[in-house]
């Protein structure tokens, strides 16, 4: 495979370039958190619902940022721990993979897994529209324990140190999935205060505590490790949004944050 293709275009997000680069044009409208971030939690979610939260995470790096994205997403087909190494399409052009990066990490490649996932995708083309220069480690997470998290963090960590890149991580998580709104809030932010602070371990008891559904914790506890290890101190929440507040149906909702970690 010499290139990974767009899979979930013209659902996820538009697949027509303009009306896609229009859409993400009003999504960064939205006034900067005047915030510069180390890592990110941004949605996964078809735009419509959760691209304007999304959009907000991304604001807190420069425009002009032209290093490595390392893209963590949740494997919603049960596959194991994998990079991808070929070129993303997007409606907007190609994002170009950094190889170099994804060979010092030292895990596997596998594209088959990558193929039909959209957590990664649908990151894909904001970080095309916003950050034309930059490339992408796309990092597909299966096991999500606390232990894969902390092996995932040291494998991204040597390859920082080796490639000696300028990276920001980009954690692809929705968070409750399908309960009512006041339950989805309550229980989100209960698990995302423990972020305020980088605490792990409490960010999975609190999320074991409540049953919280957040499918992309792992990935959420991988980019605050290594975050932490960058020399990044806290995490702050930018914005917080249900599917509700789009479909105006509260009784079944998903649950949408941005996070940045400074």
């Amino acid at each position: 495979m010499d290139m990974r293709p767009c899979s979930v275009a013209g659902m996820f997000y538009p697949a027509e370039p303009r009306h896609l680069e229009q859409l993400l044009e009003t999504f960064f409208q939205k006034k900067a958190p005047g915030i510069l971030s180390r890592g990110i939690v941004s949605p996964h979610a078809g735009y419509v619902y959760s691209g304007e939260t999304g959009a907000c995470a991304f604001s807190t790096i420069p425009p002009d940022f032209d290093g490595t994205f390392l893209v963590i997403g949740p494997s919603h087909r049960g596959y194991m721990t994998s990079a991808s190494a070929v070129p993303w399409e997007t409606p907007l052009g190609i994002v170009d993979v950094d190889t170099d990066f994804i060979d010092a990490m030292d895990i596997e490649i596998d594209e088959a897994s990558h193929q039909n996932e959209h957590s990664i995708e649908v990151q894909m083309p904001i970080i095309k529209y916003r950050f034309p220069r930059a490339k992408a480690a796309p990092i597909l997470m299966g096991e999500q324990t606390y232990e894969a998290a902390e092996n995932l963090a040291e494998h991204l960590l040597q390859a920082v140190e080796q490639t000696r890149r300028d990276v920001r991580i980009v954690a692809s998580s929705d968070f409750s999935h399908y309960v009512p709104d006041d339950v989805a809030r309550r229980q989100d932010l209960y698990a995302i205060d423990a972020l305020k602070t980088l605490d792990i371990p409490e960010f999975y008891r609190r999320l074991q505590e409540t049953h919280a559904t957040v499918c992309g914790y792992g990935p959420i506890a991988t980019m605050c490790m290594a975050c932490r290890s960058l020399g990044a101190t806290r995490g702050e929440l930018l914005r917080y949004t249900t599917s509700g507040d789009v479909t105006e149906d509260h009784n079944q909702v998903v649950g949408y944050a941005a996070i940045a970690v400074v």
